[in-house]
């Protein structure tokens, strides 16, 4: 009961809508951990509000809120092959970002847009004694589009390119005290892009990595029906670069369109609670150490403290949970030449899921 206490929380208490670089959900693999044969659908809503001060050669005026609110869903399944092997299908957007400098800026009309779904294929091998191990594939469908109208009117969109990754992990659980460690590697996904850019009469190419990540999530039982949980992820954001080469190669340009100084860790750690054979509840708090303290124009965001809260019912074989999570966001500075300040900004996140146990 303990397990299933966990499975309808833990996911949507740790989903930000503002993270590291530009991740949208954590990628956890809980959903391997599900009891029988179990079908989840999810859907999570971001309110960012990301705003500051110009740089002194735009005129140090208001930037108004940048940051649009954005949707994203998710579907997964997880099913036994036998009593060792099992495996899940995940159907998500972990990645994204939506840019927009509003009319009343020196930047108005300046836009920034990242559109990500990937599809993760894994299975899972249990070996006895609590010991498991999982391994898969990841499909990764990207664009983007960028606007600047405060730089000779440039325009730059990608196709939609497919690339691959992978990820590795291993698991240890005591079921009695509903333990549960799991540890999780996800490869970099190479991206590369043909691109229309304003300043060139042919379509040009450039490459993009998603980040490679590490996962550890972790559970158990401290009490009768009460269980303490959490992760630690961190993201090599230091790889992730947009630099098209008509943008790289114009004077005046010494910085990457959109790039990070530092990778990012989110520590998350939470208490849930069983009330009866039907609710559940839980509280967390989560700390994102962000990417640096001076970032790109399009996603600047220092460090996240969040707190969030969840409940869940369960009626048969049917769950239904919801969650919401407030965060602070971090001040930061933006590069050269707009040179702007941001602090003081917070997001607000929102999410349901409903799971069907066969």
């Amino acid at each position: 009961m303990r397990k299933i206490l966990a499975s309808g929380l833990m996911i949507l208490v740790a989903s930000p809508a503002v993270s590291g670089g530009i991740e949208r959900n954590p990628q956890s693999m809980a959903i391997l951990f599900q009891e029988g044969d179990y079908l989840e659908l999810g859907a999570t809503y971001g309110r960012p509000r990301v705003s500051g001060t110009l740089g002194p050669l735009f005129g140090g005026g208001a930037t108004g809120n940048i940051a649009r609110r954005f949707y994203s869903g998710s579907l997964s399944f997880k099913g036994n092959i036998n009593e060792q092997l099992s495996y899940a299908l995940i159907l998500d957007e972990p990645f994204g970002a939506d840019t927009l400098y509003p009319s009343g800026s020196a930047l108005a009309g300046s836009v920034g847009k990242v559109n990500n779904t990937t599809l993760t294929g894994v299975m899972r091998y249990k070996f006895g004694n609590g010991f498991s191990a999982h391994a898969g594939l990841r499909s990764s469908w990207t664009s983007g589009e960028v606007s600047l109208p405060f730089f000779g009117e440039y325009t730059m969109s990608t196709n939609t390119d497919q690339a691959w990754g992978y990820l590795i992990g291993a698991a240890y659980e005591m079921p009695e005290i509903a333990l549960r460690v799991a540890l999780t590697y996800n490869s970099k996904i190479k991206h590369s892009f043909t691109a229309n850019e304003s300043f060139s009469q042919t379509p040009t190419s450039f490459d993009t990595n998603l980040p490679q990540s590490v996962n550890l999530e972790f559970q158990t039982g401290v009490a009768e029906d009460t269980l303490v949980f959490g992760s630690v992820r961190w993201v090599n954001w230091k790889d992730f670069e947009i630099q098209p080469p008509v943008y790289g190669a114009s004077p005046g340009v010494t910085n990457p369109l959109v790039e990070y100084a530092r990778n990012s860790t989110t520590y998350t750690l939470g208490v849930g609670r069983r009330f009866d054979e039907n609710w559940s509840g839980s509280v967390s708090i989560a700390h994102d150490t962000g990417n640096g303290g001076v970032t790109g124009n399009l996603g600047p965001v220092g460090k996240r403290n969040s707190i969030g809260l969840g409940v869940s019912y369960t009626m048969d074989a049917i769950t239904i949970s919801g969650g919401v999570q407030y965060s602070r966001l971090g001040g930061v500075n933006t590069v050269q030449p707009v040179g702007s300040t941001f602090s003081g900004n917070s997001a607000i996140g929102a999410g349901i899921r409903i799971g069907y146990r066969f």
